[in-house]
């Protein structure tokens, strides 16, 4: 039953009077619907006002151009293409697909580099510190559009002439370096060779399942499993074996010389060299940053604890110290992956051919819809930048602390 005295209390409290214009929940959604509508009359303003000086200017709009023919070639494409056959739409997944590549190598030439030199920077010998501080301090400061052209015209442009190549594969002739670029040799799969991938995947999960099984091991007793080893055996070893016994189906359409240039083989052009080298180098330097400020936001007693126990310093680094400063260095490291992929637009200045350069210059001197096309380009970018955040995002959230 209810209390004789909270019944009479609830009768004596006030009740609150509603007030349509002066309450905050009634408040909170006005100005979200007023805001929706005045950005979305701003849209229907823009969108109409552009259609109309379009038609009065007598430039055509819509999509349609990318099913037109597009009459031009490009240097550098990773699907098939024929000039006067292929469309602007496939033009358009060319540039893309030419940006995710020199984007795709450089995040991780980058991120591999700048996990080094952050490292370095930490490292008790003078000498080593003091050339990643340098490295740093230089390419972080000098122009990502200088750099470009520097590796551009001072370096790849005076590589000797293709009948002086460089051979980079010791005599073999599986890569040949020129003034025109990179040759390497493709490779040519046999009917078996599919059993050697195979077998890799099935180390790698074997691989997996044992460092859980060691992991739990010293979880349960304390008991450690060295994981190395086995593990470098078994992807490797396992491969190779199968390989070896499919009789080795795997040939190479290595590059000749014929006259004035390479035949057969892949050709990589030096606009794509000169910006991967350039995109890695420079935004290396910026992950060293982080994860130099990383590693020291982990407490200082996490090593000393860690060396007291009797771990090595590359163990104590790799299970103690990283594991707990990847929480400061993903924040970071996600506006750095972003900038990868927009900055490859740089690529425009030395005629890579990446999407601003192929899609948004030369399609669109051609085809001319340029609200189109830009829109296209910027959408392409957000895309990306919003994939890129949203898994690293996840990440971040795995490798924070939680509170018990």
């Amino acid at each position: 039953m209810d209390n004789p005295d909270l019944k009479a209390e609830r009768h004596r409290r006030p009740k609150e009077d509603f007030d349509f214009f002066h309450d905050q929940r009634v408040r909170w959604v006005l100005y979200q619907i007023l805001t929706i509508g005045i950005v979305g009359w701003l849209a229907w303003y823009l969108i109409g006002n552009t259609a109309h000086n379009l038609a009065a200017r007598g430039m055509n709009t819509g999509f349609g151009f990318l099913t037109v023919s597009a009459g031009f070639d490009t240097d550098f494409k990773l699907i098939d293409y024929t000039p006067g056959v292929g469309t602007y739409g496939r033009i358009f997944v060319i540039g893309i697909l030419n940006t995710l590549l020199v984007s795709f190598l450089a995040i991780i030439f980058s991120t591999m580099l700048g996990f080094f030199v952050g490292v370095m920077r930490l490292s008790p010998n003078w000498l080593a510190a003091k050339v990643a501080l340098a490295y740093v301090e230089i390419f972080r400061n000098v122009p990502l559009l200088i750099q470009v052209v520097f590796w551009y015209m001072g370096v790849f442009s005076v590589l000797p002439v293709v009948r002086n190549s460089i051979d980079l594969s010791l005599g073999s002739g599986l890569m040949e370096l020129n003034n025109r670029g990179l040759y390497l040799a493709t490779p040519v799969f046999g009917d078996n060779f599919w059993m050697t991938p195979a077998a890799l995947a099935v180390a790698v999960v074997g691989v997996v399942l044992f460092r859980r099984h060691a992991r739990k091991v010293q979880e349960r007793s304390g008991r450690q499993i060295h994981t190395l080893l086995p593990s470098i055996g078994a992807v490797v070893l396992m491969p190779l074996v199968v390989f070896i016994a499919t009789g080795m189906p795997l040939g190479w359409d290595k590059p000749v010389l014929e006259g004035f240039n390479f035949v057969g083989g892949t050709s990589v052009p030096p606009a794509f060299l000169a910006l991967l080298i350039s995109l890695s180098i420079y935004h290396a330097a910026h992950v060293a940053e982080a994860v130099r400020a990383g590693i020291l936001s982990v407490n200082p007693g996490q090593r000393e604890a860690a060396f007291s126990i009797g771990l090595s310093q590359a163990r104590v680094m790799s299970m103690v110290v990283i594991p707990q400063a990847m929480r400061a260095i993903v924040p970071p490291l996600i506006s750095n992956w972003m900038n990868v992929v927009k900055n490859s637009s740089l690529a425009i200045a030395i005629g890579y051919s990446d999407i601003v350069s192929l899609f948004m210059q030369t399609a669109l001197n051609q085809a001319g819809y340029a609200v189109e096309m830009v829109g296209m380009t910027m959408g392409f970018y957000m895309v990306v930048s919003l994939t890129i955040s949203f898994f690293l995002n996840i990440y971040n959230k795995r490798v924070q602390l939680v509170e018990r």
